[in-house]
């Protein structure tokens, strides 16, 4: 019988002292040992575990962070800085006008009532064309202190003025020493005459005739005066002056004015400039509200293309010379060529001086089938316009009643 592997010293066998250095070693892998050799917990490590988010890497494993995008709000907050900035540039621009210099439209001729307040003034020469705005003139005249300084007067402005240009011609008013004539649109020589009488000379007889404008250049026909070439508008001069100096004035007027007008339309119908200067003559007198002008030269135009009377009563007025008070039955049967009521046709001549409105529609005169307009009471001047005798004939009551009810008096008043 053969015998076993001697004992090992100390009782253990190799294999069991290999079992017991590797659980010392793991033990020593779990724990630290101080100076004398007692197990120390490892709080360190501890702590950085506990700190660590879970499911997160640690400090040195995260990846760099990523630049924010700007954000809506600061865009919206920027657009609303541009543009209040915008509005306030806008604001200045149109109240101070740095970059607006000296006018050079086309002169506007006006008057400033008396009594006028700095709104008032403000809407008419914004309406005639001279400033931009009514609102920034308003602010201007009292941002300068000059809204109780504007002067009432007879003014020959320009078309586009600045604020500060209108202001100083308003607050330095009409010199005392000029005349300002207002001659309204569609008055007579004789009529003209009447306000010219702080001037020197005969007005009737200075507008006979003239160097500066011969009638038959508009194929009048020989001998005829002046009238019709006498612009309506308000004149400057300066006292002492010679009535001829106006008339210059208004015969320069009339050609600057009349070379606007296309004349085209009135040609192909047969009529010379002359005949133009007649028709406006006639819806000056006829037409109180300017958008009915074109209407009222439609009338003349399809009565003289259908042989019929015109039957304007303001031709009757200018041989009798009575404007203002109901007609007679013996001046409205008045044999004068100027009649239209008893003959055919144009007057031989114009029966005042139109303005350019007047002149445009008797040049161009709306398209329409009216053969007739009578009055349109308690309007203010507008007219009823027929087609047909019988609707005439309707409209014609319709103004004998409202006559009658206010004792003859003309109802076109409102």
């Amino acid at each position: 019988m053969s015998q076993g592997p001697p004992p090992v010293p100390g009782g253990r066998t190799p294999e069991e002292r290999e079992a017991a250095r590797r659980e010392r070693e793991q033990r020593r892998a779990r724990r630290s040992v101080d100076g004398n050799g007692d197990a120390v917990h490892d709080w360190r490590g501890e702590a950085e575990r506990l700190t660590v988010p879970p499911h997160t890497s640690a400090p040195q494993d995260r990846p760099p962070p990523q630049r924010r995008r700007p954000r809506i709000g600061r865009l919206v907050a920027l657009g609303v800085v541009v543009a209040i900035a915008a509005g306030i540039g806008w604001f200045v621009l149109s109240l101070f006008q740095p970059f607006k210099g000296e006018a050079e439209g086309e002169p506007v001729s006006l008057r400033i009532p008396e009594g006028a307040s700095l709104g008032q003034i403000a809407d008419q020469l914004e309406a005639e064309g001279v400033i931009s705005s009514s609102g920034f003139f308003e602010l201007r005249a009292r941002m300068s202190g000059a809204s109780g300084d504007l002067k009432p007067g007879a003014y020959e402005l320009s078309e586009d003025m600045s604020f500060t240009a209108a202001l100083d011609a308003l607050t330095e008013g009409v010199p005392p020493n000029v005349v300002m004539v207002s001659i309204p649109e569609g008055r007579s020589r004789r009529e003209i005459a009447r306000l010219t009488r702080r001037l020197k000379g005969n007005y009737m007889r200075a507008t006979r005739r003239s160097p500066a404008l011969d009638p038959r250049d508009y194929k009048a026909p020989p001998g005829r005066s002046l009238e019709g070439f006498l612009f309506p508008a308000t004149y400057e001069l300066k006292k002492g002056q010679p009535v001829r100096a106006l008339v210059s004035e208004q015969l320069a007027a009339f050609k600057r004015n009349f070379g606007k007008v296309d004349l085209r339309y009135a040609r192909r119908k047969n009529l010379t400039p002359y005949d133009v200067l007649i028709i406006a003559s006639l819806i000056d007198r006829e037409a109180a509200v300017a958008k009915e002008r074109p209407l009222v030269a439609s009338v003349i135009y399809n009565r003289l293309r259908d042989n019929i009377n015109l039957g304007i009563d303001a031709t009757v007025r200018f041989v009798t010379g009575n404007w203002n008070e109901p007609l007679k039955q013996s001046e409205l049967a008045n044999p004068s060529p100027y009649n239209t009521r008893v003959n055919l046709g144009l007057p031989p001549g114009p029966i005042g001086n139109p303005g350019l409105d007047a002149i445009k529609a008797a040049a161009r005169p709306a398209k329409t089938g009216f053969l007739f307009y009578v009055v349109k009471p308690g309007t203010c001047g507008k007219h009823n316009f027929a087609k047909t005798d019988a609707e005439f004939q309707r409209y014609v009551d319709e103004y004998n009643r409202a006559r009658e009810e206010r004792g003859g008096k003309s109802p076109d008043t409102c």
